[in-house]
């Protein structure tokens, strides 16, 4: 075969019809031809053009557990927990000083324990994360356990943000996020009603905790950069929806419970457009459905406010709508 194409090459340069170099290079991928057939024999045997690679090996990923079995776990271990809760706010009023010390702080140690076990041995994120979420929760309340009254409860708030900000930066579960959330929520309330208006005597502890919230939100949406985006960003417009909510019950407070409802809903709402996470338009809607209505009944005090209420949120869904749907041509 190799001399009866180097004939016909020969021919074909002498004729003028290749050039030599073109007929060396013919000559090069016909051999390479002949020795990956030699190579691989069972190529040979099809057509043509027909025959396909080889599938690279499938990579090895890590061992999943049946959803079935993860959730009878969580299952099991709430079912646990409230045992134990029940059992400890029954005894509670009859236990110690040293016994209510104890059982808190075995109570954190334990679920912390568990935690970590579960992450080094499984390496499953989310049940470790449950596990610390609610390690964090119950550092927090030995803290406020240990050392007692209004001091005690914010430094309880403290250890448990540093507990569940030490797991947020180990793990990746969204339960440490919920966590966060609500410790901080905790701590707004903490410090504007325990330390700023100990005795009742300020009228504006409402928007305190309204811009207390406000803080709330801009730690969750930077904790979205890192960690969750789509929890954190929906539990940061939650924060906001918080916030304008706050801003109702304070005197005077209709204008600013506006502004703030109206920049959460658009911040969520820019984040679906975005990332298209549902979750963001549920809480978009809630706010703009509830803040907006609420607030123009206060300002005008008749029904007809609240009809503008409704009017005006319904036209800045339908504008979103619109304006989502020309972003997808």
């Amino acid at each position: 075969m190799t001399s009866r194409l180097d004939d016909e090459l020969r021919r074909l340069v002498g004729a003028g019809v290749l050039r030599i170099y073109q007929a060396d290079a013919l000559r090069a991928a016909a051999e390479a031809d002949a020795a990956a057939s030699r190579a691989e024999p069972f190529v040979g045997q099809i057509p043509l053009g027909l025959a396909k690679p080889e599938k690279p090996a499938p990579i090895p990923g890590p061992r999943k557990t049946s959803a079935l079995i993860e959730v009878l776990g969580y299952i099991g271990g709430v079912l646990l927990l409230g045992a134990v809760g029940l059992l400890t706010v029954a005894n509670w009023s009859l236990m110690g000083q040293g016994a209510r010390i104890t059982t808190a702080v075995v109570s954190a140690l334990v679920l912390l324990g568990a935690s970590a076990v579960v992450a080094y041995i499984r390496d499953r994120d989310q049940p470790s994360s449950a596990l610390a979420a609610l390690g964090a929760c119950t550092a927090g309340f030995a803290t406020s356990v240990i050392i007692a009254d209004a001091p005690g409860r914010l430094i309880g708030v403290l250890v448990a943000l540093i507990v569940a900000g030490i797991g947020l930066w180990l793990l990746r579960g969204t339960s440490l996020l919920a966590a966060t959330f609500a410790i901080l929520a905790v701590g707004v309330f903490e410090v504007v009603f325990d330390l700023i208006d100990q005795n009742g005597s300020r009228n504006d502890t409402a928007g305190l905790a309204g811009a207390g919230f406000i803080l709330v939100a801009a730690v969750m949406g930077l904790l979205g950069l890192v960690r969750d985006r789509v929890t954190a960003w929906t539990l940061a417009g939650a924060a906001a929806f918080g916030s304008s909510m706050c801003w109702l019950v304070q005197d005077r407070g209709e204008l600013m419970a506006l502004a703030v409802g109206t920049a959460g809903s658009a911040a969520v709402l820019l984040a679906y457009s975005r990332h298209r996470a549902p979750a963001y338009v549920v809480v978009g809607c809630s706010i703009l459905l509830v803040v907006w209505p609420t607030s123009l009944y206060r300002l005008t005090d008749n029904v007809a406010g609240v009809a503008i209420g409704l009017l005006i949120a319904s036209s800045a869904l339908i504008a979103t709508v619109i304006v989502l749907s020309r972003r997808d041509r």
